[in-house]
């Protein structure tokens, strides 16, 4: 419809134009339950009143709605015909008072694809369970309204539900005569207002704090998930991190938590990790372990319960005006989270994990044709939904760790107090905040900002050493590069900049025992092509030098001859986890850069990743070398890689201490790189009982972890799959199911997994991503070639009719990077520039699958020079 995609234009001219004091939202959810009547989607009714204000009376504008129909429009008590002002997506108000009311009575859909009201029948039980999800724009698929961030208001929701159901919303809620009556909520944007109802198993705890002048502030805390996950719901730890987090925070913001109440919700068919709703924070429901897990998840978890946390000062107490500025809430809720991580809880090594993983999606995503500054250009809805990505997450957080040092903690930590007071409730711009920042560190922050905030490109920082006659550092220097052109197209801001940064520069070498430690750090500003690090000089020759030492900047580290020399003998007696976590992923860009020949960098993975204390890092590494083999290592080799990747991995499976998470990790790492007859066997006989690893527990998810390999491979036909769900008929069981169903190395299966995802729209958004992570097997890559012409047939059409989430879901994962020849790039380039006008999201997606393949082609002809 032509006024979904709201521009950022048209959001100014209505900001300008218009003011918000208050919204009433009645829902009436009862025919969530029982039989579906009609033709058309099952709906609910919407009855929405809004109150609002016009700085120019007589002038018009428009709601809202995105709706299959609406009932009746009236605007300052005059009835409108909604077939005349209502497009579908629109509801046009002409000739605005001064002061105004909308009500609008609507008839809007229940969502299978996890956007406004997602409705989620529970396979095991038949309950009905609900839930919305928003951002960026999708409250108006479930109520009339001005959708956009800038736009804030109080909001009072009241809900009619099925008997026996509960109902949550932002503010406390209670229910009177069958109706569920909520607090008015402060003002807040519309993507962060929410509803959940169902039966849900609901628990119950609380947190008091008493601030220096006597006051005390209680926050009524809640937890809640399907009852078919009640079982296996670790409430009492999600319990323990909220109140470490809420400590944490009101340790170190000065401002009281704003918001009421506490409620955290474990939903089905999630398409994100988490939304930051304000008092009532919706979470995949995958969060909650049905299975054995590895400290990693637990950490994981916890890191986004504290992300969450962050937003409520960072994007629901201020917010951006606009979708440009998307980094002012998630880059500081990325960082926040990972403060707060080793701050407040259990897991002291969240630096490495961010290193480790956070860093690796932002490299990523910083090196494609689609990065963008941090403040990005966000032209309209379609842009906003697609930059929720490494730039705004990732990199953003690592440039504010940068922040930090550069400015110091207390100044960083000052100017956030400062902000939150000033603008509380409000909307704010990049400007606002660094003005805080300059009053507190006393720096110019606009040369910074320049550089690191509205600029597109990853540098590198690479060591220069050279050695006196007797052997010490004469002079050591840090060399800075943009990005090359050979790696990375011009980004849309034009060319890298060579950045300051603040890095500490490492130097290791061996010691008597064999281990490979630091014995001399400088740090240094690093600004422009070669900075000398002159409290080096005179140390001793270092095997190793580690630039970036302690993870201080967001750089690509490089390594000089004898640095790498080093790391190839001995990577794994580095005694420093960080540095450890800093080289392998250092060694990973290389690859991905074809600067190492993807062959040797799974033969270090081999050789050292046994040794791996960390086990994010671990896992971390299986996933690498799994990628290197699919995508990187030469053809001819990958047969052989695959088949030595397999004997190591089961190697240090048996190896592993009996019942550790290392083990756990080795098993399902083997599970995905099993493909002979033999590990098949082993697979199968672990499933059955026939076969044994000490301490290996196989539990359900475990079992389902090793089925899809057998039904990959032919081992594990329809009917064992049928007996599996028979053993685990739930919400969760049956997602697995569809995943190994798609497997099958059949092409009736194939045909059949492609018209249910590309051809239908009869699957909910959980079950099209199984089906598209099952088609795509790395070991049926011949089953698998007619579809990369019939993706590009297609994809036009599905953007067009699918929503976002599922086109975004169809394009990504359909695309044929198995068939990575020069002839799938040839046809990639054909599509594009014979669709230059198509939908500027749908052809960002494609570049970018584009990048990943020309990128794995690189890769693979350095290995075959």
């Amino acid at each position: 419809m032509p006024g979904e995609n709201l521009t950022r234009d048209e959001a100014r001219e209505r900001a300008a134009l218009l003011s918000v004091d208050g919204y009433e939202v009645s829902l009436d959810l009862r025919s969530a339950v029982g039989e579906e009547t009609g033709d058309g989607p099952r709906t609910f009714r919407s009855v929405t009143t809004i109150r609002f204000r016009c700085n120019e009376p007589g002038a018009s504008s428009f709601a809202d709605l995105i709706a299959p129909g609406v009932t009746s429009v009236s605007l300052n008590g005059r009835d409108l015909d909604p077939g005349q002002v209502f497009d579908g997506s629109r509801v046009l108000l002409e000739d605005l008072a001064a002061e105004n009311e909308l009500v609008v009575d609507a008839r809007c859909a229940y969502s299978r694809t996890g956007e406004g009201m997602h409705r989620f029948v529970d396979p095991e039980d038949g309950e009905v369970y609900l839930y919305t999800q928003y951002e960026p724009a999708d409250s108006r698929r479930v109520f009339a309204n001005f959708e956009q961030p800038d736009l804030k208001a109080p909001f009072r929701f009241e809900v009619r539900a099925p008997e026996g159901w509960t109902v949550w919303s932002n503010g406390v809620g209670e229910r009177t005569d069958g109706v569920w009556r909520f607090a008015e909520t402060k003002a807040i944007s519309t993507y962060i207002t929410c509803v959940v109802a169902g039966p849900y198993h609901y628990v119950t705890d609380s947190y008091s704090r008493t601030f220096p002048d006597g006051t005390t502030l209680e926050i009524p805390l809640g937890a809640l998930c399907r009852k078919g996950l009640a079982p296996y719901f670790d409430s009492d730890d999600v319990f323990l991190v909220t109140k470490q987090g809420l400590d944490f925070f009101h340790d170190h913001v000065d401002y009281p938590y704003p918001f009421g109440k506490y409620d955290q919700a474990f939903v089905p068919e999630y398409n994100l990790g988490a939304m930051e709703n304000p008092g009532l924070v919706t979470f995949r429901e995958e969060y909650i372990f049905r299975g054995k897990v590895t400290k990693a998840s637990y950490e994981g978890r916890a890191n986004v319960i504290l992300h969450e946390m962050a937003h409520m000062w960072f994007g629901d107490l201020v917010t951006m005006e606009w979708w440009d500025d998307l980094w002012l809430k998630e880059s500081f809720a990325d960082f926040m989270g990972a403060f707060a991580l080793v701050g407040a809880t259990r897991f002291q090594d969240g630096w490495i994990t961010f290193a480790n993983r956070r860093k690796a999606w932002a490299y990523r995503a910083d090196q494609l044709p689609s990065t963008h500054p941090i403040t990005a250009d966000i032209r309209d809805l379609q842009d906003a939904k697609l930059n929720f990505d490494g730039i705004t997450y990732a990199k953003g957080a690592s440039v504010l760790k940068q922040l930090v040092a550069y400015v110091g903690q207390d100044a960083f930590l000052e100017g956030a107090r400062r902000y939150f007071k000033r603008h509380a409730y409000g909307n704010t711009r990049l400007g606002d905040l660094l003005s805080v920042l300059e009053e507190t560190s006393g720096r110019d922050m606009g040369g910074w900002a320049r550089s690191w905030l509205q600029t597109a490109g990853v540098n590198s920082l690479t060591p220069q050493v050279l050695l006196d006659a007797e052997g010490r550092v004469d002079e050591l220097a840090v060399v800075q590069e943009a990005a090359g052109p050979a790696h990375q197209p011009a980004p849309p801001a034009g060319t890298p900049e060579l950045r300051p940064h603040r890095v500490a520069v490492g130097l290791y070498r061996r010691t008597p025992e064999g281990s490979l430690e630091r014995y001399a750090r400088a740090e240094v500003d690093v600004d422009g092509a070669r900075t000398v690090v002159g409290e080096l000089a005179g140390a001793e020759a270092p095997e190793l030098v580690l630039v970036n030492d302690d993870d201080l900047t967001y750089c690509k580290i490089r390594f000089d001859e004898t640095s790498l020399a080093a790391l190839r003998e001995h990577l794994g007696t580095m005694t420093d986890p960080l540095a450890r976590a800093l080289c392998w992923s250092a060694l990973w860009n290389m690859t991905r850069d074809a600067l190492l020949p993807a062959r040797e960098f799974v033969e270090i993975v081999l050789r050292f990743s046994g040794r791996e204390s960390d086990i994010g890092v671990l896992q971390m590494l299986h996933a690498w070398a799994n990628s290197a083999l699919v995508h990187y290592v030469a053809p001819g080799w990958r047969e052989a890689g695959g088949r030595l990747v397999a004997e190591g991995a089961l190697r240090e499976l048996r190896a592993a201490e009996a019942g550790s998470e290392h083990q756990l990790a080795w098993a399902r790492f083997f599970a995905t790189v099993a493909s002979s007859p033999e590990d098949l066997r082993l697979l199968r006989g672990l499933l059955e009982g026939t076969e044994k690893v000490d301490g290996l527990e196989v539990d359900q998810e475990l079992r389902w972890a090793f089925l899809e390999p057998l039904a990959a491979h032919g081992v594990a036909d329809e009917a064992v799959l049928a007996a599996e769900l028979v053993r685990d008929d739930t919400a969760s069981g049956r997602r697995h199911q569809v995943r190994c169903l798609a497997a099958r190395p059949s092409e009736a299966v194939k045909a059949q997994a492609w018209a249910q995802v590309v051809e239908s729209d009869a699957l909910s958004n959980a079950l099209v991503e199984a089906t598209i992570a099952g088609f795509t097997q790395a070991s049926q890559r011949e089953l698998l070639a007619p579809y990369a012409e019939r993706y590009f047939a297609a994809i036009e059409r599905v953007w067009a009719e699918r929503s976002i989430q599922i086109g975004m879901d169809v394009v990504r994962g359909l695309f044929p990077s198995l068939q990575d020849s020069p002839g799938t790039l040839e046809a990639t380039d054909a599509w594009l520039a014979a669709h230059e006008g198509a939908a500027p999201a749908l052809r960002r997606l494609v570049l970018e699958a584009r990048d990943d393949l020309a990128r794995a082609l690189r890769a693979q002809a350095l290995a075959n020079d």
